[in-house]
């Protein structure tokens, strides 16, 4: 059988924790004595299974970002930066690598249009059982007009984007420079929270293609309707202005 959907379990996902729109609502993820199925933890990281399964057919876990609920990844100390990526991306490539799923998701909610419920940072690793992601995926979704390149690193805006208008790439190819691809991240989040046109949500995806990691920043607004009703991504016509604008923000002062 083709499996070209996941199936949503819309009767659980009612029952799910709410507090990127109700900031009143007491927060699961900062009540630690309580937390269950810790699968792994590095300081104030937390990798656990995720209490909410709503995808059918799936091994959802969640990785808590940081101990302070106010903490957010554009603002994180370097240090700490870098030991979550290097924690995230090795446990998203352990289970890749465990042979137990077809493929493996990693992704991050932010904000009240990222798609998230939950306001404490967090990132997820979501085993699918019957569902390869790379095949929706292709060479061209990370090509782009350069921001800035490292050894092993570069980070590009996307020329072709898979929903449209801006998505940030970062590509790396030697995985002794993860600090280099969360230092990246971290600048295309900033730049998306503090200099994008007033956006407060995005979201991180990872890939692993032809033996590279790839991250897409994608600041989140209302979806626009030509992508819903008939799947056509739009592209704007000032990628050359904003790649000028965050390379004089960040690039030439570093």
């Amino acid at each position: 059988m083709e499996h070209t959907h996941l199936r949503f379990r819309s009767t659980l996902s009612r029952t799910k924790p709410e507090s990127i729109r109700n900031r009143e609502a007491a927060c699961p993820f900062c009540d630690r004595e309580n937390l269950t199925d810790i699968l792994g933890e590095e300081g104030p990281i937390l990798w656990l299974k995720n209490k909410y399964p709503v995808l059918e057919n799936t091994y959802p876990t969640v990785i808590i970002e940081t101990d302070q609920c106010d903490e957010e990844l554009s603002g994180y100390a370097k240090e700490h930066l870098h030991s979550l990526f290097r924690f995230g991306i090795h446990k998203w490539l352990e289970m890749e690598e465990s042979g137990e799923f077809q493929s493996v998701l990693f992704f991050k909610n932010h904000g009240p249009y990222s798609g998230g419920s939950i306001h404490h940072a967090h990132m997820q690793i979501i085993g699918l059982d019957h569902y390869d992601y790379v095949q929706h995926i292709q060479d061209r979704d990370f090509v782009g007009v350069l921001i800035d390149r490292k050894q092993g690193v570069e980070c590009n805006l996307s020329t072709y984007p898979r929903i449209g208008f801006y998505e940030f790439n970062v590509i790396l190819t030697d995985l002794q420079q993860i600090p280099d691809l969360a230092d990246y991240v971290q600048m295309l989040v900033h730049y998306t929270l503090h200099h994008f046109r007033g956006c407060s949500s995005y979201n991180l995806f990872f890939y692993r293609l032809d033996g590279r990691i790839l991250v897409k920043v994608v600041p989140r607004y209302v979806t626009s309707p030509l992508y819903v009703g008939y799947g056509i991504p739009q592209v704007p016509n000032n990628l050359e202005e904003v790649v000028k604008d965050i390379q004089t923000r960040y690039v030439l002062h570093s």
